[in-house]
């Protein structure tokens, strides 16, 4: 008898507690695994669990893929970074507003950032500033392609020497 109330434990504090998770955000199913299992709850009840919540449709990984490549792009990250966040996150297939994206949307996101970020100057000349703003745009997730298109950019307006004003 005791058993059978500690599995309903386990189940109770499985369902409440990926409940309260999935209301504070999207998950996948594997970061809600993942936070179920370091709550040391039994493996076959976690699976039970998720399986319900996706047949209710509380617990979606295309849905929850669609809310994070959003956020990522609004904070300012390549197609490369997004994907592998969510591989690592469970998610292996691409969400359509990310096949949306054309190489050209890429560019004008890697110019958009660097111009942000560090302004729109000509780096012919400075090999040093080019790289550290070529690593930065790497780092954020962006091919080398794309980064190219960003460093080849120039300031539709030029620059007011300080002599000539």
């Amino acid at each position: 008898m005791a058993k059978q109330e500690n599995q309903d434990d386990q189940e109770y504090k499985a369902r409440a507690t990926a409940l309260r998770l999935l209301a504070r955000r999207e998950h996948s199913r594997l970061e809600l695994s993942l936070k179920l299992r370091q709550r040391n709850i039994p493996g076959a009840i976690i699976e039970t669990v998720l399986d319900d919540y996706e047949n209710e449709g509380w617990l979606d990984d295309n849905r929850f893929a669609d809310v994070y490549v959003r956020q990522r792009l609004d904070l300012g990250y390549g197609p490369l970074r997004i994907l592998g966040e969510l591989q690592q996150r469970g998610v292996h297939r691409c969400p359509e507003c990310l096949d949306e994206m054309t190489e050209e949307d890429w560019c004008q996101k890697a110019i958009g950032l660097r111009d942000k970020r560090f302004g729109l100057a000509d780096l012919s000349e400075d090999w040093d500033e080019k790289m550290r703003q070529a690593r930065f745009l790497n780092r954020r997730g962006f091919s080398a392609s794309q980064v190219e298109c960003a460093l080849e950019a120039r300031s539709p307006w030029p620059s007011v020497d300080a002599d000539q004003a």
